[in-house]
């Protein structure tokens, strides 16, 4: 049996640009993102954590890249989940090859809030903008409304199985 190759990438990050949307000659929307990731690593002199920020590009194409032109805007915290792509093209002025890999979108959760509640517009540290996790759907809390602290068994040691 062969092997697979498998080729796929999940980032969060903050948008660093507002988003460009453009078309193709066939009409086909397509919508670039810039996204910087950090990464945590101590600093072998200092003992200290530091964030070290990653820049990424991402494609998105379709009503989804329209979407996100629409809706994002610079320091969005976002999700991208896709794939890389790796293109090579002669440069414009004859100086030789140029290169770039690049993440072809799957999906792109929006996270935050649009008004900038959430942050992410803003902070300008490179850290997440004091984004706080938040969700439209309330969260269904009905299966622990009548279980009362510590389990309810009046204290008795017993295991229930």
């Amino acid at each position: 049996m062969a092997a697979s190759n498998i080729n796929v990438v999940v980032i969060t990050g903050n948008l660093t640009q507002d988003p460009e949307l453009r078309h193709t000659g066939g009409g086909t929307a397509v919508c670039e993102l810039r996204v910087a990731v950090n990464s945590r690593r101590k600093d072998g002199q200092t003992g200290e954590w530091v964030d070290k920020p990653n820049y990424f590009d991402v494609k998105v194409w379709g009503a989804q890249g329209e979407n996100c032109a629409t809706y994002l805007s610079k320091g969005r915290p976002i999700a991208v989940e896709g794939r890389l792509d790796w293109r090579e093209w002669e440069a414009k002025d004859g100086s030789g090859k140029r290169q770039r890999v690049e993440i072809i979108a799957n999906s792109v959760q929006f996270l935050g809030s649009r008004d900038g509640s959430g942050g992410g517009n803003g902070g300008g540290n490179g850290g997440n903008g004091g984004f706080t996790p938040s969700s439209d759907v309330p969260a269904d809390t009905s299966d622990y409304a009548g279980a009362p602290a510590g389990g309810g068994n009046g204290g008795d040691d017993d295991i229930p199985f």
